[in-house]
């Protein structure tokens, strides 16, 4: 085993055997043997390249970045070059206490992130002229097929009782905003009609919203206010594509009629990456609060009443509402958000406005240059993105050849007499002037020079931005790096991540994030690549992904991969989506049923919904197990409209269900596929696989089995791997034109999130085959010991047949709960104040918690973990006994923050000490939380969800 996988797992050798011994197992072999039915387990290694060590894998990837050629990219197209401040590089994306930290269920220890998000949610809203911001979106094809579907489902009573199913598509949208819209919208019988908005009518009797982009995909900013009063005459929506960063100068949708306002906010100091990850933006009015996709992030107040934040109405998410949710959507960018939203802070709205002013400065010095000698500018109005037509001895073919040439690239399209510039950021003067020098001379003209140019106005007067913006403190205190860093600092402060201690969550796979999978996020031949560059330009990205493609096909045992999917989420969509279209290549389009077990992920039910499919739910035996008379009862009554089923191995409840192949071939039987969610798959590498069960499709999750971090949230990534006969159908991409013809793409960028895909490249690289099956049997082992250790205290609600459990393990809190009303939430907001972040509460079973504790945790971590719960189990028994008072007690009253200890007026029966410091061991390392108990309910009917007003923060 290499010594990278010896750095990557948690306990050594001599732990490892310490805790074989006390499971009463002799190897890790024969835990395997136990925990892992015999008909699955893989009979030969995973056939993967040698292990690197860190140093060589450090100079592989210097390799491969050298393949990419970094070029002065003008596409556009929804992608800009960006300067990322280097105080947030080095303190957030650069940090572990951002990019490993979870989605913010706990809001007592989440409340940097929450501030962080919260921020970017008031700067969209703003931006926009909005009333309501989500906390982010996958990216910005995603967002407007979102925001689609959220308007086809708000249609009147009467629109839907009348079968209005159209919706109305600016022709001169992004095309990948297009090809997405068409993905989404055909499984859900939703029609898609191009034409131009302002000329072409809205039709009351067929149209339910449209769809316009502003400025459009020609850089054009038109006047959509009338074309807004019609839509809304007519009793449609009207969703808006916009560029945040134009609307500081920009009059904002909001202000003239729009019901929905999305876009991305990746030229908010994001890096290109390739195409991803990036977060997207979503904002509408207040009217849509119940309905907005995504996490919001709400104002609510904690048990003192002190201010507080947390997710607010989380009754809207898909793992509440399965079959009836109206999205998918799970993991969002949050990190990426953070990013955006501390880009803002840094800057504000001056900042924002100088950077766009001097954006558009240059476009009008340009356009100007270009129209005085010959090339014909075809934009009446712009702010960045100009298109020209090519005087007519210019040969575009030659024209490219030397933009190549000198490194630069252009907009090219299918009319070569034209060609686009788009000007970010990073464009100076000296670029501006370089392409002036260029274009010219291949026009056979003299050069201009640019500083004898003033430029006209590319904003019509109507159109430029008169509201204030941005006004709230936040925005305005950050000017000087040092406070940047503090305030930054300040919030990291308040929230737990896996560099405070470990992260138990069941299900979401919370491992070390290396730091050599890491180091090259900010290298310039990640970062600056644009996606729609030649790929060529891009061929060590290429050469990464055709490596780590070949490596996921082969543990999973399937024959080909995906990585276009940026999300969990997205990857069970687009498999599920592979699935249809494989039924309708063999005329069985009527095959629309999902099986789907009771005890799986909230997001299956839905994503199936989202796919077209009806749901129909398999029940559990008492033990956890898929009820295989059900399934075979269900499979036969809907043998002929059978698709799949969609399955999670090892099961929800965390067992290796030893029917599994059993399950197989009985979908198979009644012509369906088996949909495999890879939620689990930390506990398959190496020692079982998707293909080797009977799984056609398996959705992988990069930022849980293979180490890309969470986050806060998101980056996710959910490539799909599928059996041979799928393969055809994997998504393709209208923009590049040697993609696969499979399905129409499920992600704006062709290859989804590239920028972090190292990582999952790196940890497989370094672990190797060894490295990977090890890190399985150990994630087993540590959950085993926990296990062992919990179940005559709370007990383990499933085991296997052989007693043992898969990767994670289910903690019965229910009897205690209806013996001394201490309940799940109450042990989980306790084990703050050791120090520790809760396991998944109520999920899959109500009244539990599921813990999942990876290989990366040493055993004396796990020991820590265990003494907490062990006194926790204490402090509820004391209640139990009448020691403790059932109403007020440590667990009733936890978490307990600092403003609650450190008081004169302390009036409960506890002590101060067994309030703060339950064992010895917490006052080494002790994590305050930053408020006591939040209080949802209160958030929820009273929504704030953006900061408060400068003028506000004066009067206090």
């Amino acid at each position: 085993m290499s010594q990278f996988a010896d750095r990557h797992i948690g306990p050594c050798a001599t732990e490892v055997d310490l805790m074989l011994e006390k499971i009463g197992a002799t190897s890790l072999d024969d835990l395997i043997y136990q925990a892992v039915p015999d008909g699955i387990r893989l009979k030969e290694e995973l056939n993967l390249s040698p292990a690197l060590s860190e140093q060589e894998y450090m100079q592989r990837i210097r390799g491969i970045a050298s393949k990419n050629k970094v070029f002065k990219t003008y596409i556009g197209m929804g992608y800009y070059d960006t300067i990322s401040p280097s105080v947030i590089i080095r303190n957030v994306l650069e940090n572990p206490v951002w990019y490993t930290s979870y989605t913010p269920y706990q809001a007592e220890i989440s409340q940097g992130r929450l501030e962080a998000l919260l921020n970017f949610q008031t700067m969209v809203s703003e931006l926009t002229g909005m009333a309501l911001a989500n906390a982010s979106l996958l990216d910005e094809a995603t967002a407007a097929a979102e925001a689609m579907i959220m308007m086809f489902n708000t249609r009147s009573r009467s629109q839907a009782k009348a079968g209005v199913n159209t919706c109305f598509v600016d022709a001169v949208v992004w095309p990948q905003t297009k090809t997405v819209l068409e993905t989404r919208a055909t499984p859900l019988g939703i029609n898609l009609e191009f034409g131009e908005a302002g000329k072409d009518s809205f039709d009351s009797e067929k149209h339910f919203g449209a769809i316009v982009q502003f400025p459009d995909a020609n850089g054009e900013i038109r006047d959509f206010s009338a074309f807004a009063g019609e839509v809304h005459n007519a009793g449609g929506k009207l969703a808006v594509g916009a560029d945040l960063l134009s609307l500081s100068i920009i009059s904002p949708p909001g202000e003239w009629g729009a019901d929905i306002v999305f876009g991305s906010s990746q030229r908010f100091g994001v890096p290109l990456y390739y195409g991803g990850p990036h977060a997207a933006f979503f904002a509408a009015g207040e009217e849509f609060k119940r309905h907005m996709p995504g996490r919001i992030i709400g104002v609510s107040k904690d048990a003192t009443g002190k201010p507080a934040l947390r997710m607010a109405l989380q009754t809207r998410e898909q793992h509440i509402k399965r079959e009836r949710a109206t999205s998918n959507i799970c993991t969002a960018q949050a990190l990426l958000a953070t990013m955006a939203g501390f880009y803002g802070v840094w800057h504000g709205a001056d900042g924002l406005k100088e950077i766009a002013s001097k954006i558009h400065g240059l476009a009008t010095r340009l356009n100007e240059a270009l129209d005085s000698k010959g090339f014909k500018a075809l934009n009446k109005t712009y702010f960045d993105t100009l298109r020209f037509k090519l005087p007519e001895s210019i040969v575009v073919d030659e024209l490219r050849a030397m933009m190549l040439e000198k490194g630069i690239n252009l907009r090219y399209f299918e009319d070569s007499t034209l060609i686009g510039i788009s000007i970010d950021e990073t464009t100076s003067e000296e670029d501006v002037q370089d392409l002036i020098d260029i274009l010219l001379h291949v026009a056979d003209q003299t050069s201009v020079n640019i500083h004898d140019i003033k430029g006209n106005e590319g904003i019509p007067a109507e159109m430029k931005r008169k509201s204030k913006f941005m006004e709230q403190e936040v925005f305005n205190n950050c000017r000087s790096e040092t406070e940047m860093m503090r305030y930054i600092k300040r919030l990291e402060r308040k929230d737990i991540s896996l560099a405070h201690s470990m992260i138990s969550l069941g299900s979401c796979t919370m491992k070390l994030n290396a730091a050599s999978e890491l180091f090259s996020l900010t290298w310039p031949e990640f970062t600056s690549i644009h996606p729609f560059v030649p790929v060529d330009q891009a061929r060590g990205y290429h050469e990464m992904m055709d490596e780590l493609r070949a490596d996921l096909a082969e543990i999973t045992g399937l024959a080909d991969v995906s990585l276009q999917p940026n999300s969990g989420a997205a990857g069970e969509y687009a498999g599920l989506m592979v699935i249809r279209t494989y039924h309708q290549s063999r005329n069985e389009g009527h095959r629309n049923v999902a099986l789907i077990p009771s005890s799986a992920h909230g997001t299956n039910p839905a994503s199936a919904v989202m796919a077209g499919m009806k749901v129909v739910v398999v029940k559990c035996d008492e033990m956890g197990n898929i009820d295989m008379n059900d399934l075979r009862e269900k499979a036969e009554k809907h043998s002929k409209e059978l698709s799949c089923i969609m399955v999670t191995y090892p099961s929800t409840h965390g067992v290796f269900e030893s029917s599994i192949k059993e399950l197989c071939n009985v979908i198979h039987h009644h012509g369906g596929q088996v949909y495999m969610d890879g939620a689990n798959m930390n506990a398959q590498v190496g020692i079982t696989s998707p293909g080797l069960i009977g799984a056609d499709v398996c959705h992988l999750n990069l930022h849980k089995t293979f180490s890309i971090p969470h986050g806060g949230g998101g980056p996710g990534v959910g490539p799909i791997a599928v059996a041979s006969h799928l393969a055809v159908f994997l998504p393709g991409h209208a923009v590049i034109d040697n993609m696969r013809d499979g399905i129409s793409a499920v992600a704006a960028a062709p290859w989804g999130s590239p920028g972090v895909l190292p990582i999952t490249y790196g940890y497989i690289k370094m672990m190797g085959a060894g490295g990977l099956k090890k890190a399985t049997q150990v994630a087993i082992l540590n959950a085993n010991y926990l296990a062992v250790e919990l179940k005559d205290d709370y007990g383990i609600l499933y085991t296997g047949e052989s007693g043992r459990v898969g990767h994670e393990m289910i903690l019965e809190c229910r009897k205690l709960k209806a013996a001394t009303g201490i309940s799940e939430i109450d042990i989980a907001k306790r084990l703050i104040d050791y120090g520790y972040h809760a396991p998944t509460v109520s999920f899959p079973v109500h009244g539990t918690l599921m813990i999942e504790p990876t290989e990366s945790e040493s055993k004396e971590e796990m020991d820590r973990f265990l003494d907490a719960l062990k006194a926790i189990y204490a402090e509820i028994k004391e209640v139990e006994a009448g020691i403790a008072d059932k109403a007020d007690n440590v667990l009733k009253n936890a978490p307990h923050p600092d403003y609650v200890v450190v008081t004169d007026a302390w009036e409960r029966p506890y002590g101060r000490e067994k309030a703060a410091f339950p064992l010895a061991w917490v006052r080494e390392n002790k994590f305050w939380p930053a408020i006591a108990r939040v209080d949802d309910a209160y958030g929820d009917r009273n929504l704030v969800c953006t900061c408060e007003p400068l003028e506000n923060y004066q009067d206090n």
